[in-house]
Parts: C-alpha cells; sequence; structure tokens
C-alpha cells in the first residue's frame, strides 16, 4: 500500500526525478518481499542481505530507463532474481563447481544458519529444492511460496506461461521423489 504516493506511476515519476524522500517509500514497499524472493534463491541470510542491497542499488541507478512497460514490481523482482543468479554464478565460478552444486551446499548449511526458523520438513523441503535445476527452483519458489501466477512469473522470467507449467509440474514430481527418498 502506497502512502504518499498514491500511484505506483506516482512513486515512479518521484524516483525518476530524484525525489530522494521516495527511496524509503520504494523500499518499504518492496523490501520484504524482495527479501524473502531473493532468500529463497541463496537460502542464506547474509547472501539475501547483500544481494538486496546489490538490487536496490541497480534500481535506483537505472529507475531513469524503465519504461512502465511492465509493472514497477516486475521489472523490481527481475532485476533482484539477476542479482540473485548472477551471485549464485560467481559463487560457483570461484568454487569451480555447478551452480546446482553451490545450491546444495547453502542447503546443507541451512540447518546451522541463525536465521533459519524452519523445522525438520522445511528443511528437506529446502535440500530438495536446492537439488532441482537452476530454472524449477526460480519457477517452484515464485508459484509455491509467493503464490504468483503464472503470468506473473512469465513476465519477471521473460518466458511463456506454457514452458513455466512444465517447469513447475517437473520440479512438483522430482521434489516429491526427493522427499519420498529422504524421509
Amino acid at each position: 500500500m502506497l502512502n504518499r504516493y498514491q500511484t505506483e506511476d506516482v512513486l515512479v515519476k518521484a524516483l525518476q526525478q530524484g525525489d530522494h524522500s521516495a527511496y524509503p517509500e520504494f523500499m518499504r514497499l518492496y523490501k520484504e518481499r524482495l527479501y524473502w524472493h531473493v532468500r529463497k534463491i541463496v537460502l542464506n541470510h547474509d547472501d539475501a542481505d547483500d544481494v538486496l542491497q546489490n538490487t536496490f542499488i541497480k534500481v535506483f541507478r537505472s529507475i531513469d530507463r524503465f519504461e512502465a512497460q511492465s509493472k514497477l514490481y516486475t521489472w523490481v523482482y527481475r532485476i533482484a532474481t539477476n542479482e540473485a543468479l548472477s551471485f549464485i554464478r560467481k559463487r560457483s565460478k570461484l568454487q569451480g563447481i555447478p551452480m546446482e552444486e553451490v545450491q546444495q551446499q547453502a542447503a546443507a548449511q541451512l540447518s546451522s544458519d541463525p536465521y533459519f526458523n524452519g523445522d525438520r520438513a522445511q528443511l528437506q523441503l529446502q535440500r530438495a529444492i536446492a537439488e532441482l535445476p537452476s530454472r524449477q527452483q526460480l519457477v517452484f519458489n515464485m508459484k509455491y511460496f509467493e503464490e504468483m501466477k503464472y503470468r506473473e512469473i512469465a513476465d519477471v522470467l521473460e518466458t511463456s506461461e506454457g514452458s513455466l507449467k512444465a517447469s513447475y509440474h517437473h520440479a512438483v514430481k522430482k521434489i516429491k521423489q526427493y522427499l519420498e527418498q529422504h524421509p
């Protein structure tokens, strides 16, 4: 819900005109949702904070190029998703291992993460998700946890709804199989 800026368009115009009072409002609107979106990708709290900070920097530096052909929410989620994936790619390259293995390592360390407050079932679910290919992880997290509609996910990931439905279906199938094999 917007406060001083009654519509998203007014907020965008204020940001594009350099109105510094618009930045806290923008962050208030998006910080928590973006944090959890990023956290589901990178899994670690500190990493999510770093990616979120980079996301906000990138948004603020490029807000003047936002053309409102999509919703601000979609544009910002796309930036956050790309930043999170870039973070994992960099870590993968530094460690010389595939991205999926980076995710599996992060999932294995979740139980020792002081910011992870899930139970054993939640931990197993996160480990199962970490076994998925990156694209399926994204689609599953956005659909299952964030309850986004396929149309919204398609806009964020710039792909077709049909391919997303197939990715989600395959992800669910793989997660069920993982959970059956690792009770």
